[in-house]
């Protein structure tokens, strides 16, 4: 959890299905203003994998990356913008977020962040690492994950644990920011099928809570990634 917040449990995530799609649109379009084909624009072809992985209808997939791309006539425009602040109990949030109004993002961020503490820049980043998050599940009952990371060149692993309807699992690999695409490219010769790959952050000191807390700091969580203009939110939670 110290990499990237997920909602746990699965009726969230079936109903976030259209939500993730948008999500997933947002950064295609973004990522293909540096060109409409994949094989040139390794942010792009990152994320076209992941929006496959996550099962995005091909014309959905293909009308974003023609409007990011500016081949259709329209002008797409999202500016990034990262939040920091903490979550009730003082755990460290950073929200990244793709949106055409910034002015609109950052008033929600503001009501968002009552129940914590909204910070300024820098306020809780430097607690975090920046780098290269690959998920990846094994292509063989038997694929060695260490030995995996080592070859592939990643600089860290963290296994994932299955829900309790036996769904996930699988790893994250962590790389420097620079070899993102490399490790991803050469993950699958090693037994592992890269699910989605981007870069983002991963906190250096992870709190562990009790199960009151952890109620709180996860409905606190929930609510932010509801918000349309956030696309990830990472947390300073351990486990």
């Amino acid at each position: 959890m110290g990499a990237q917040w997920k909602a746990k449990h699965k009726d969230i995530a079936a109903n976030a299905k259209g939500r993730m799609f948008t999500k997933l649109s947002k950064e295609i379009m973004q990522a293909a203003r540096n060109g409409a084909d994949p094989d040139m624009n390794a942010r792009l072809r990152m994320v076209v994998e992941q929006a496959k992985k996550a099962s995005m209808p091909r014309d959905t997939l293909e009308r974003a990356i023609k409007k990011g791309a500016g081949l259709l006539g329209e002008a797409v425009n999202f500016e990034r913008v990262t939040y920091e602040g903490f979550a009730p109990h003082r755990v460290a949030v950073i929200v990244e977020c793709l949106t055409d109004n910034v002015n609109r993002t950052a008033s929600e961020m503001r009501v968002l962040f009552r129940k914590g503490q909204l910070g300024v820049s820098g306020s809780v980043s430097w607690d975090f690492d920046h780098l290269g998050i690959i998920e990846a599940s094994p292509l063989q009952a038997d694929a060695d994950i260490e030995l995996a990371a080592i070859e592939a060149g990643a600089q860290d692993f963290e296994l994932l644990e299955k829900d309790e309807d036996g769904e996930g699992g699988g790893a994250l690999f962590y790389t420097d920011a620079a070899d993102l695409d490399l490790v991803c490219r050469a993950l699958p010769a090693q037994g592992f099928g890269v699910n989605s790959a981007k870069l983002g952050y991963r906190s250096k000191n992870p709190l562990t809570l009790g199960a009151t807390e952890l109620e709180e700091v996860e409905a606190f969580l929930a609510a932010i990634d509801a918000c349309d203009d956030v696309q990830e939110v990472y947390v300073a939670l351990a486990g």
